[in-house]
């Protein structure tokens, strides 16, 4: 698990900051980057970089290797620092609350600012580096990819993806964006996971669901990656988030993904309310009419 690092940012000095970009700058080119190299990228005298190595080795924000050559690279811990003091600097948020939720994909916590905000750090590539790499289209086309540079990719890609479909899709209000990091509103409810729903309640929830999905399609959006786990439940509606893995609509496997993330939100219904969800859904016919803007109740997809 990551550190918070929003407790350490009073201690951090201007020249932090330049060592920490400076070797942001150098992992563009190689994963590590040579000490040699160091006094170019963070425009700092080899004197202070040396001041400023120990400082943030000191505090976990860079890590160092000495296998063939001494070579550093930013920690996660370093990377939120560098997001944090853009945000800061921007006025977006006064500081970092409670944890929200934490996974192996992303860290998310509470915001102090002036209305309820969330902020999520992306973390894709650090401990699932392959994974990311095979499931990403963003990574296809790079030589050198590193965990850096997935995380930045994911954060920009969800927030692109929320930038187009708020409103009118129910997803979180994208409030700013930095390297690997969002701001977006904080929202209420329950995963879906978690929920449970009343019988008279599992089919119109299926069909909030179903609809949100076909909106996010005529916004030019597919999920990529739906399930129970990324829809929040609650009084006032529900909320689907995580987008990091979206495609556009026009991408070459864009229907593929559409149907997969059709076939799993049914599963689910149909696996956990069997009962009242039906038990086969054409997927096919049913992605026919998201992609034609003509969904119609689940059960209307039900085979017979």
């Amino acid at each position: 698990m990551v550190r918070n690092i929003a407790a350490l940012m009073p201690d951090l000095e201007a020249e932090d900051f330049y060592l920490l970009s400076g070797v942001e700058q150098g992992m563009r080119f190689s994963e590590w980057v040579r000490r040699g190299k160091l006094p170019e990228y963070a425009d700092l005298t080899r004197e202070e970089v040396d001041y400023r190595l120990d400082r943030c080795l000191d505090r976990e924000l860079i890590e160092r290797k000495t296998i063939q050559y001494e070579g550093y690279q930013l920690t996660f811990e370093g990377y939120d620092a560098l997001a944090l003091r853009a945000f800061s600097e921007r006025d977006t948020i006064r500081g970092v609350g409670a944890p929200l939720g934490v996974g192996k994909e992303g860290d998310v916590y509470e915001v102090e600012s002036f209305t309820p905000l969330a902020l999520k750090y992306h973390r894709e590539g650090y401990t699932n580096f392959r994974e990311v790499m095979k499931e990403r289209d963003y990574t296809a086309d790079r030589q050198h990819v590193s965990w850096l540079y997935t995380a930045r990719k994911a954060a920009e890609r969800e927030y692109q993806a929320l930038e187009d479909l708020y409103p009118d899709v129910s997803v979180p209000r994208p409030v700013d964006q930095n390297r690997h990091a969002i701001v977006m509103d904080k929202f209420e409810g329950v995963e879906l996971a978690r929920a449970k729903l009343d019988n008279e309640q599992v089919v119109g929830v299926l069909d909030l669901v179903i609809r949100e999905i076909a909106a996010a399609y005529e916004g030019g959006w597919v999920h990529g990656d739906m399930s129970e786990h990324n829809v929040a439940i609650a009084e006032s509606g529900l909320t689907v988030f995580d987008w990091p893995q979206a495609v556009p609509t026009d991408h070459e496997n864009a229907r593929e993904y559409l149907e997969r993330d059709l076939r799993n939100v049914t599963r689910y219904f149909a696996r956990k309310y069997p009962q009242k969800t039906p038990d086969s859904v054409d997927i096919s016919r049913l992605a026919d009419d998201v992609e034609a803007s003509a969904v119609e109740s689940v059960r209307a997809y039900a085979d017979s």
